[in-house]
């Protein structure tokens, strides 16, 4: 087909879902087409991390025809959909644009973030960190624990989680000269895989999110942490569904919101 001749979203959603299941996702969870029409012809895709004002504005003003985003809008249950909060503004003016807006979280954390995680680490003979899907013929499940391309002191870990991420900073909880090798990597917020990374012996948990007790109960019981934070990790997304929709449907434009970490250090 030649470019930017549309698609029908239905047969976007459908390649999604072959990608990354919904049977995949917590139960707690949101996913899926969670605004517009699944018959809108799909000629231009925005791809972000979240749908925030910002993102949704520049999905509007360039035209494109569906917002595809990791972190769901709707989370909970909503009564109302109108302009009087903020998750109500911006869901009318998707529908008011009409674009079709399709999340994809826990399903892709399974089937897609960890492992791209773990390829940009160079986790070798890496294994499911933590299961949350299980059938007669495999497991799968959030976070992969492997090890590392070699043995390096926790603060060359750090930097190099730093170097291959692209990070400004990274929080560290551990001594600088612990040797790590074995480590197990889970983006977004990594609280409950604490338990899981001493379970399966890491010596370092790479994830995001952690507070001043967990880190220091993970201490305690030998686990180094490197906190590259929630959205350092998670970043990823983008590049990834860009390269997977641009080799799915070429004859779909693509581009990427301009987005950044939403806090700031000083």
């Amino acid at each position: 087909m030649e470019k930017g001749k549309g698609v029908e979203c239905s047969v976007i959603i459908e390649s999604l879902e072959q990608l990354c299941a919904p049977v995949f996702a917590e139960s707690w969870d949101n996913v899926g087409l969670l605004a517009g029409r699944r018959d809108k012809e799909v000629g231009k895709i925005c791809i972000a991390l979240d749908a925030t004002d910002g993102v949704i504005e520049e999905a509007a003003g360039n035209g494109a025809d569906m917002l595809l985003t990791h972190h769901p809008l709707i989370f909970s249950s909503m009564k109302k959909v109108n302009t009087d909060d903020f998750i109500g503004r911006r869901l009318v003016k998707l529908i008011r644009n009409d674009i079709s807006y399709y999340a994809m979280h826990t399903n892709f954390d399974v089937m897609g973030m960890a492992d791209a995680a773990a390829d940009e680490i160079r986790l070798k003979d890496r294994h499911v960190l933590s299961i949350t899907y299980e059938d007669e013929i495999a497991k799968e499940g959030i976070g992969r624990y492997g090890r590392l391309p070699q043995i390096m002191t926790l603060e060359e870990c750090a930097s190099y989680i730093k170097e291959i991420f692209h990070l400004e900073s990274v929080k560290i909880y551990g001594e600088r000269d612990t040797a790590v090798e074995c480590a197990a990597v889970s983006p977004g917020s990594g609280k409950s895989m604490i338990r899981p990374a001493i379970e399966a012996g890491a010596e370092v948990l790479i994830t995001g999110d952690i507070e001043h007790h967990e880190g220091l109960d993970a201490m305690a019981q030998g686990l180094s942490i490197i906190d590259a934070g929630h959205y350092g990790l998670e970043k990823i997304f983008v590049p990834y569904m860009m390269e997977y929709i641009q080799r799915e449907f070429p004859q779909i434009t693509l581009f990427a919101a301009r987005e950044k970490n939403p806090f700031w250090l000083i």
